[in-house]
């Protein structure tokens, strides 16, 4: 919740979430560890920008963020170099993997199912209320009836979107794909904290995490993908090296030391973005009853980052919208 407008989903439900994501790990048996952030600025025109942001975090309800001198950031962290940093103490990692199965149990212990490797390749709304979804896995096309529907498809949103329809002047958000690369750290980093640089618009910069075990990875950049591309590419590009330069050199801004063949190519993952190259970032979209007109349906589209953060607080959002009257 630092960055994000005052009022947007993205604050609130980060905020909301990452308090109900500490429980329900403390609850479940889920490996999470508050390390802490440090939002560093490396030059004095940086830290008025981080004092901006520091703003907008109190605003959104974050109200635990310290201000640090350069040398009182350098106590925490030798190896940093900023001329001012704000820790965020709650700041957190957790096993995401351990939290997908805890879910999957949820689910499970409900009564529920999980169904991997199925494609939904038709949705409408039946006469008698229900919704009736054609899918199609390895062994053949089923249909699905249900009372309810969320259309939590991630980079398939909009495709989800648009068989259903909606209203008279409803329009769907278009998603824009954008891949962002990942490089693991070689050995141990020198780090206790999650280490972040000052953002670039929309884009938080190429920033230093730790997993739950405390390795490190560093990433990710922004690349946008081909719109017209019939398939998305998760391939690593970096033949001539010159991305894992680009790389170095933005974390050289904040680690100084950092030896550029300790940067291993690890993995890429693809963003559903709302908007294009050059835009302003528009908040999450949760569209419901009131914006297309269909009963029963709660579609969510341009959940990226701080989306696992939010996850729990989206859930009890989209609860409401579907049981408001």
């Amino acid at each position: 919740g630092i960055y994000y407008p005052p009022g947007s989903l993205r604050a609130r439900l980060c905020v909301e979430g990452k308090e109900a994501l500490y429980e329900f790990c403390a609850e479940n048996g889920v490996a999470a560890k508050r390390c802490g952030k440090l939002l560093v600025a490396t030059d004095e025109s940086e830290a008025e920008r981080l004092k901006g942001i520091e703003a907008t975090a109190n605003a959104n309800g974050v109200s635990d963020l310290v201000w640090l001198t350069g040398d009182e950031a350098k106590q925490l962290e030798p190896e940093l170099n900023c001329v001012a940093a704000c820790l965020s103490p709650s700041t957190g990692v957790v096993d995401s993997h351990g939290l997908m199965q805890a879910l999957e149990g949820h689910i499970g212990a409900n009564g529920g199912q999980l169904v991997l490797q199925s494609q939904v390749i038709g949705a409408e709304k039946s006469p008698n209320g229900h919704f009736k979804l054609t899918v199609r896995n390895g062994e053949g096309s089923f249909f699905i009836t249900a009372k309810y529907l969320v259309n939590a498809a991630g980079l398939g949103a909009s495709l989800l979107g648009e068989m259903l329809g909606g209203v008279d002047g409803y329009q769907v958000p278009p998603t824009y794909p954008a891949k962002g690369h990942y490089f693991q750290l070689a050995g141990a980093a020198p780090f206790k904290h999650l280490i972040y640089p000052m953002p670039h618009g929309a884009w938080l910069g190429v920033h230093l995490t730790l997993d739950w075990t405390g390795m490190a990875k560093c990433g990710p950049a922004l690349m946008w993908c081909d719109e017209q591309a019939t398939e998305l590419d998760y391939s690593f590009e970096d033949e001539d090296g010159a991305r894992r330069k680009s790389f170095a050199t933005e974390i050289r801004r904040y680690w100084p030391t950092l030896h550029e063949e300790d940067l291993i190519p690890d993995y890429t993952g693809i963003r559903p973005k709302l908007y294009r190259r050059g835009e302003e970032q528009p908040d999450f979209a949760i569209h419901g009853t009131a914006d297309h007109g269909i009963e029963g349906l709660v579609s969510l589209y341009g959940f990226e980052s701080p989306g696992l953060t939010s996850s729990l607080a989206i859930g009890r959002e989209v609860v409401r919208r579907l049981l408001k009257p």
